[in-house]
């Protein structure tokens, strides 16, 4: 185990982990001001996080990387990707229907889900990533514990709210390398999002540290150097394709090409 698995959290950061919970199953937003400072490093940061994760009482149904184009870590003052766990639950088959009610200030990204069909490890290559995983087209829904937080909130709030985890919705899966024909096919994916029919975004794979790949890479090297693992049965959601727009009531549906297919979301009054 290394530090970051079991550091000790100081007397106002285990408050901090006790309000966090309390926005998550209340829906009352903290403010970024109250918290200031509480957390000023990575390793502290995740240990937030894993406790956080503890409290939720439910299984781990995988992870979320964030921060994965230069842009998006450059807006929270980075130059690292970052991962949240995210409870079983919170993954989604689509198509999904939810009331907006139910989420704070939730966005809406593209992005591809890889599922693991056994343990994956630092040591594999990317070759090997792609024969051990299915991948499905993805829709996430980052939203966050916090008020105001798009583009604003701290690197580190970022990280100790689960990398503001909120819905992964996952189109039909399909082994890896059916799908492509090898890896650098991965970056070349495309996507195109719409809302009540009419086209908001459209992206393209390679946003994703050049290939998601390496953000899956990256995320199973990270897990191992703090003592986890990213195990079998798990899926990723691996980094968005786009800048992301608000969600807001209506059909959303996301366009995959490859024959990944689409992703859809119908969001409630």
């Amino acid at each position: 185990m290394t530090a970051t698995a079991t550091k000790k959290l100081t007397e106002k950061q285990e408050k901090f982990v006790k309000a966090l919970y309390q926005a998550y199953t209340t829906q009352k937003p903290l403010k970024e001001a109250d918290w200031k400072d509480v957390v000023t490093d990575d390793d502290t940061a995740y240990q937030v996080q894993a406790d956080l994760t503890a409290l939720k009482k439910e299984a781990v149904g995988g992870y979320k990387v964030s921060l994965t184009s230069e842009e998006t870590q450059k807006m929270f003052a980075s130059t690292t990707p970052l991962y949240g766990a995210q409870v079983k639950s919170h993954f989604l088959a689509s198509p999904v229907k939810r009331s907006l009610k139910t989420l704070m200030e939730p966005l809406v990204e593209v992005e591809l889900e890889f599922r693991a069909k056994e343990d994956l490890h630092a040591s594999d290559s990317l070759e090997d990533l792609m024969k051990k995983t299915k991948v499905a087209a993805g829709m996430e829904v980052p939203d966050s514990r916090f008020s105001d937080w798009f583009p604003k909130l701290s690197k580190y709030m970022v990280m100790s709210d689960a990398a503001v985890g909120g819905l992964v919705l996952y189109g039909k899966e399909d082994e890896t390398t059916n799908v492509f024909k090898n890896t650098d096919d991965v970056a070349t994916v495309k996507c195109q999002l719409f809302h009540d029919g009419k086209k908001v975004r459209d992206g393209v794979a390679s946003e994703v540290l050049g290939n998601p790949l390496k953000s899956l890479h990256w995320l199973v090297a990270k897990l191992e150097e703090q003592g986890k693992g990213f195990k079998a049965g798990q899926l990723v959601s691996s980094g968005t394709f786009v800048l992301p727009p608000k969600l807001a009531v209506g059909k959303w549906s996301a366009q995959f090409d490859h024959g990944l297919g689409n992703v859809d979301f119908d969001v409630t009054d």
